[in-house]
């Protein structure tokens, strides 16, 4: 696949990961709808690109489900269509079980799944009427398998998996992909702006995340896996074998996952 003139949207777009993978694809040549909360800094990220990329901003927030489809709707007409559909945007937690709110659980399931969700429903007519499209869905390890201090954002990236996997399956026919990608640990803000048990931020970063992957290498990596089409792609370190542990040696995965510090 040519990125050239491909119509790209990208929720998450304003830092980290996403503001990475703005560059890659504005590099590449194509049209970029970038949507995050932050106006500022989709300006900010849109002014960094190459002069003359084609880059509309549409700020959006994943939370308010009742905006998505005039959202959706508004994004579609910027440049007729939308080729690629990438679902960046999200938010982490960090808090066990017995001291997270019930209104944290809530919220990541509200931004991580439903919001996606519902952008795909709304997008999904337009992509079958044009028997063309890419689905693509930021997911995480922790989407194939839970860690503590990750139950709601375990949850969520879950989630995604049991939705999009059956999408997956239901139009393949209509020449729609859908690529699931599973993160390690990445060297953005993800930990610093993680939920705690209240709902606040943790304002700490994770010693694993400080060590990890730079975004630019995962976009590097991501464009690769889109361009080749692949239904799901496991992007890390040593924290990738926690898949296969998983499956192959499950009591071995629950004995190492149960050593692992809650604080």
């Amino acid at each position: 696949m040519d990125f050239e003139n491909k119509i790209i949207w990208l929720t998450g777009a304003s830092s980290g990961v996403g503001e990475a993978l703005v560059y890659a694809f504005a590099k590449e040549g194509a049209k970029l709808i970038i949507s995050a909360r932050r106006e500022t800094e989709l300006l900010r990220v849109k002014n960094n690109c190459p002069k003359g990329s084609k880059i509309s901003i549409l700020p959006l927030d994943l939370e308010k489900h009742d905006l998505l489809p005039k959202k959706s709707e508004q994004a579609l007409k910027v440049f007729g269509k939308i080729d690629i559909l990438f679902h960046n945007g999200g938010i982490s937690q960090r808090s066990l079980v017995k001291d997270t709110f019930f209104e944290v659980d809530k919220k990541l399931m509200n931004i991580n799944y439903f919001g996606s969700v519902i952008i795909t429903k709304n997008v999904l007519p337009s992509m079958l009427k044009n028997k063309s499209g890419h689905i693509v869905v930021m997911s995480s390890l922790t989407g194939k398998f839970s860690t503590p201090l990750r139950s709601a954002y375990a949850a969520s990236k879950h989630a995604l998996h049991g939705f999009y996997d059956a999408l997956r399956a239901e139009i393949y026919k209509e020449n729609i992909t859908v690529t699931i990608i599973c993160s390690g640990y990445i060297r953005t803000n993800i930990a610093v702006n993680a939920l705690t048990e209240t709902g606040k931020a943790q304002n700490a970063d994770d010693t694993g995340v400080e060590a990890g992957m730079s975004p630019e290498i995962f976009a590097k990596k991501a464009l690769k896996a889109i361009k080749n089409k692949k239904e799901e792609v496991l992007f890390g370190g040593k924290e990738r074998f926690g898949v296969y542990i998983k499956r192959f040696a499950p009591r071995l995965f629950s004995k190492i996952i149960k050593k692992q510090d809650v604080r």
